[in-house]
């Protein structure tokens, strides 16, 4: 526990910030250089866990891609993120960072690194410059909601203690990765004081298929399917294309071509049950060139000696149109070479929302003003994952939620004055 404020430190409004993540440090940042005191609470013994986790590949800061196709990444909520990206983008946080000494750099796929690719300077940087403007931490909090008469409450090792800050700011995660913090517990004190909050879920997510055989799941989950496309189209909802790569489950799929697909998958399947997607297993081959090579005469080669001499289609890609197509299906050269540029797999459930790598849902941006103060709640503003979007990875993420907490925290200073 830190010590109490001094008589002059007392005078200064003071500014609670709930949540220790990336959105919370951030809001502490923004706070505390506005001159409020700023008290950070946190239920985890340390601050930053999932941030920590995402750098432990290489901290993947934002996107260095287009400013307006970097905005699309937040499809329906495009609209709410946009201006706040305007404040606080991806240039603006390369900045920041670089203020921190973590000099970064684009890496070949766009997306934004620090120079050593890790996590751990950049928050501990960050950590000594909060706490050199006098930012205190209270770790070991978990916040309950509030008492009776409105006060916050946390409950502690030592038991129950209430606060009554001038503000609040509540930067408390989605629901993915409850071990690390992020486990979805506010949302029944916000329901409870009418704060509109749509059910969190599954985003950037593997999904399941009804069933693989035992054979196939045995032998090939975990192997990885590389230089693929998946494709979804329907009549009822945007059509989604992309290149790229993801992972064979036990269960089903996952991986970074399928966490892109998250969001239109995932809404197939709330709407009808299932969702039918496609892969091409050779998006660099047409579909004429394709269809000459599996029509080819084999004589006494074998099907997979023929497609793994034709066309380079061995292993787990050979096994998955074994698996997903009846003997007369391949067969037939014509289906076979349909099948290998559009190969339909039948997807029925997204996993569950802790293996997921952010979440979907949140409190709506209906139920908030445009500085991200709860319209039931006056003088508690929101950011980071607990508001009502989603996005890839890519460094979308932690951009938005730095963004939003820059909007949140510029509107909590100006509505004490403290510009």
């Amino acid at each position: 526990m830190s010590r109490p404020p001094t008589h002059s430190e007392s005078q200064r409004p003071n500014v609670v910030v709930v949540g220790g993540g990336p959105a919370g440090l951030m809001a502490a940042e923004v706070l505390a250089a506005g001159g409020v005191r700023v008290d950070l609470y946190d239920a985890m013994p340390s601050v930053g866990r999932k941030f920590l986790l995402a750098g432990k590949g290489g901290l993947n800061l934002t996107h260095g891609e287009a400013f307006d196709d970097f905005c699309a990444r937040y499809g329906s909520r495009r609209a709410s993120i946009e201006p706040m990206l305007r404040r606080f983008g991806p240039m603006e946080l390369r900045d920041w960072a670089r203020g921190l000494g973590v000099e970064t750099f684009v890496g070949t796929s766009g997306r934004v690194f620090p120079r050593d690719l890790k996590a751990a300077p950049l928050l501990r940087a960050w950590l000594a410059r909060l706490r050199a403007a006098g930012v205190a931490f209270h770790m070991r909090h978990r916040w309950h909601g509030w008492s009776e008469d409105g006060a916050l409450r946390f409950v502690t090792p030592q038991g129950e203690s209430t606060h009554r800050p001038d503000a609040v700011v509540l930067a408390l995660g989605g629901g993915s990765w409850a071990r690390l913090g992020s486990d979805g517990a506010w949302v029944p004190w916000l329901t409870r004081r009418g704060v509109d909050v749509a059910p969190l879920q599954p985003s950037n997510c593997g999904f399941d298929v009804a069933g693989w055989s035992e054979f196939f799941r045995t032998r090939y989950a975990g192997h990885p399917m590389k230089t693929v496309a998946l494709s979804i189209a329907d009549d009822a909802a945007p059509a989604f294309a992309q290149k790229g790569e993801f992972v064979v489950t036990e269960t089903g799929i996952e991986g970074s071509l399928v966490y892109a697909a998250s969001a239109p998958i995932r809404e197939r399947i709330a709407r009808q049950g299932d969702a039918l997607v496609h892969i091409d297993l050779l998006p660099q081959r047409d579909a004429q060139m394709v269809q000459a090579e599996v029509a080819r005469p084999r004589g006494s080669r074998s099907l997979s000696t023929h497609l793994k001499s034709r066309l380079g289609i061995d292993g787990v890609k050979a096994a998955l149109l074994h698996e997903l197509l009846t003997r007369d299906e391949l067969g037939d050269a014509a289906r076979l070479a349909a099948a290998i540029k559009a190969l339909p797999l039948r997807l029925v459930r997204a996993r569950p929302i802790d293996e997921a790598i952010s979440s979907a849902g949140g409190v709506r941006f209906e139920a908030l003003t445009d500085d991200l103060m709860l319209r039931a709640v006056p003088g508690v503003h929101v950011a980071g994952e607990m508001l009502d979007w989603e996005a890839p990875t890519g460094g979308y993420l932690l951009t938005a939620s730095f963004a939003s907490a820059v909007v949140a925290t510029q509107g909590v200073l100006a509505r004490l004055g403290r510009r």
